[in-house]
């Protein structure tokens, strides 16, 4: 009985100690285990901070376009490191630029030159009516890989047709480059709806802006930029030139008189940022149009040279007020029009081709890195002064990015090229636009 008793307390003893001896293991291995994870936070997994850089880079290939054209950290499960760690957040902006470099890297001059360009199908392919796109187009697309095509009432016969089509270049653009072409309209609504105004299509007729910016509701200024971006995304579209974002400044003004929402400048960009919404939640890309202000005026730059007398405060109180909201919330295109404004810049350049205009103000003073796309340089106050290839080099020196409609695009396309080898354009300004470019490209 007394040795059972004895024994009892020996066999307590043991266990007492085994359990102190085990929580001291455990507690050890507690501490070992955090000690790990804090290094591994530190380390970014071992591997230091430069190992994550390299196998992002390692992972995007150097062609353009393929597997992982979206961007690094697609199969997060068997390149942990370019993911980033969260595939929700996307990609980090250094992941970006990595992109962005490797591309053009891939690219020769003569493709990256292409890229500054958006044309027409007919200047593409040499067709008087480009309806469909066949053989025809994607010879021609191969051959110069632009940036983007704009399509106009001509092109457009009815749903079937228009998707078939944008559908076929599309798929020629991604095949020849690995990257989206833009495919654009103007479809502002109103009096300016290629596709709205042609009964074939049966989308919902869009008033005049002007209706819209009298009843003062930005709520249906979004539900027509939601409208509007869903049937262009139906067709195959990803880019609209709109909304128009002149201040009516001017009561003779007849050229935004019914495209403009209104006179008050404050008024006008809270309404262009609500349409703007719409279309961007529908999957299509709009800009801001026309900087420095179309408001003002009372010529037509469609016929000849235009200006605004305002002076660079009158602008900054007004015409501007619409550019500077969008450009603090981060929007991606501004269309730059043919404007002069005399008593800024000191002399009669249109605002397409004055670097005082694109550079000094619009990118400098009020901030924008985006993309600037030139208004159409077909048009009567380019063409009556000058000729399609210095309207590219120059517009490109301004500080524009991409060169809408040029007179002659294949006199556009080499003067840009002979303007490099002659060193009056630098490979590293054309470099500079074709990622503005290529960072817009990346987020569709």
């Amino acid at each position: 009985m007394n040795r059972r008793h004895h024994h009892g307390k020996h066999h307590k003893k043991e266990n007492g100690n085994g359990k102190y001896i085990a929580g001291i293991i455990i507690s050890v291995l507690v501490i070992i285990a955090a000690l790990a994870a804090a290094a591994w936070v530190l380390t970014d997994g071992f591997g230091g901070p430069g190992e994550e850089a390299d196998a992002g880079r390692q992972s995007s290939g150097t062609q353009p376009g393929g597997a992982d054209a979206e961007g690094p950290g697609e199969n997060a499960d068997d390149n942990a490191d370019a993911s980033g760690g969260d595939e929700s957040a996307g990609p980090q902006p250094d992941e970006t630029d990595a992109r962005i470099q490797e591309l053009l890297d891939a690219m020769t001059l003569e493709e990256k030159v292409c890229q500054l360009f958006m044309i027409t199908p007919e200047a593409l392919t040499g067709v008087d009516t480009v309806t469909q796109a066949g053989q025809m187009t994607k010879d021609a697309y191969n051959e110069y890989p632009v940036g983007g095509l704009i399509y106009f009432s001509k092109n457009l016969t009815g749903p079937d047709q228009t998707r078939t089509m944008l559908a076929n270049t599309q798929q020629y653009a991604q095949q020849r480059t690995g990257l989206p072409v833009f495919l654009s309209v103007d479809e502002e609504g109103g009096q300016v709806a290629r596709v709205g105004r042609n009964p074939a299509f049966g989308v919902e007729k869009i008033g005049n802006m002007s209706d819209v910016g009298a009843a003062g509701d930005t709520q249906e200024a979004y539900r027509i930029g939601t409208v509007i971006g869903a049937y262009l995304k139906d067709l195959g579209f990803n880019m609209d030139a709109a909304p128009d974002t002149d201040v009516l400044t001017n009561p003779q003004n007849e050229v935004v008189k019914y495209r403009s929402f209104g006179s008050d400048p404050q008024l006008v960009a809270d309404m262009a940022a609500a349409e703007l919404k719409g279309l961007n939640e529908q999957g299509i890309i709009g800009m801001y149009k026309h900087f420095p202000g179309h408001g003002g005026t009372t010529a037509d730059s469609h016929e000849g040279y235009v200006y605004v007398d305002d002076t660079r405060d009158e602008l900054e109180n007004g015409a501007f007020v619409p550019f500077k909201d969008g450009i603090e919330n981060d929007i991606r295109v501004i269309m730059v029009s043919h404007i002069a404004c005399p008593n800024v810049t000191g002399d009669n350049t249109p605002a397409t081709l004055s670097e005082t205009l694109i550079t000094g103000i619009l990118r400098e003073d009020l901030g924008f890195d985006g993309m600037v796309i030139t208004d159409a340089l077909n048009m009567g106050a380019i063409t009556e002064q000058y000729g399609s290839a210095n309207a590219a080099v120059t517009a490109l020196n301004a500080g524009a990015d991409m060169l809408l409609m040029p007179a002659d695009f294949h006199s556009a396309y080499q003067g840009v090229l002979d303007a490099v080898a002659d060193g009056m354009l630098s490979e590293e300004r054309i470099d500079e636009s074709v990622g503005r470019i290529l960072r817009v490209k990346l987020t569709m």
